[in-house]
């Protein structure tokens, strides 16, 4: 079981949650590995490789914060130039874009998300995407409009974006639970730390290729991952 935080105990079994609280790139949606590939490209072009290490960390992050991210670390790399945050999604976006519309669901996702639909389990979605980015991402998956309650990252009542925990919480707020009472699903360590932060409980399904150690590094304090989505389904009866 990937979950960490609390855990609603009764008569020793354990209880549904209030609410179940969902990131959706790279834990709903395959589309972690095109977001990179389009950072990728960005950074490139102003002369600025992007290392593993580096694509990791912007994930699970706005893409304002994680523009601004970008140009520190081509500012600080020696490049005759420093683009304008403008100047950088001007290339970003248009590949994003293109890529996007084409990323499938996770594995167990689909189904997970239906059988929540069925036990009666209110669900938002947490998610750093802009709307228009969720609009476009979310048009081929019609599964996903069984979440109705959504949380953008520019949303203009939420305040900061992961790692902070503002998401999270005015998720469960619009769903009228508390937090702490939510099972969340995240996959970076920006939203994990975001949703703990919030007090939920953390179900966690990292990126596939990450080694015992580096799951160690990026998530601290989490010891059990979930493999695929589909495991969740076997508490959830």
């Amino acid at each position: 079981m990937g979950a960490a935080g609390s855990v609603l105990i009764q008569d020793g079994a354990m209880v549904r949650p209030a609410a179940c609280l969902f990131d959706l790139d790279g834990l709903l949606l395959d589309t972690e590995p095109l977001h990179a590939e389009a950072w990728q490209h960005a950074a490139s072009h102003f002369g600025r490789p992007l290392a593993a290490h580096e694509l990791l960390a912007l994930r699970g992050r706005r893409r304002h914060d994680c523009a601004d991210q970008v140009l520190q670390w081509i500012g600080g790399s020696g490049a005759p130039t420093t683009p304008s945050r403008d100047d950088l999604l001007a290339v970003r976006q248009p590949i994003a874009e293109a890529l996007l519309v084409r990323a499938a669901p996770m594995p167990g996702a689909p189904d997970l998300v239906e059988h929540c639909a069925a036990l009666g389990i209110p669900m938002a979605l947490a998610t750093s995407s802009s709307k228009a980015a969720v609009d476009l991402k979310a048009s081929p998956h019609p599964w996903l409009a069984a979440i109705r309650v959504r949380v953008h990252g520019d949303d203009p009542h939420l305040g900061q974006g992961k790692p902070a925990p503002d998401v999270f919480l005015l998720a469960a707020e619009r769903l009228g639970v508390d937090a702490q009472h939510c099972w969340a699903f995240e996959d970076s360590p920006a939203g994990v730390r975001a949703a703990r932060a919030a007090g939920c409980r953390v179900h966690v399904l990292p990126p596939s290729h990450l080694s015992v150690e580096q799951r160690r590094e990026l998530y601290p304090g989490i010891e059990c991952f979930l493999a695929s989505l589909i495991e969740v389904l076997e508490e959830l009866q």
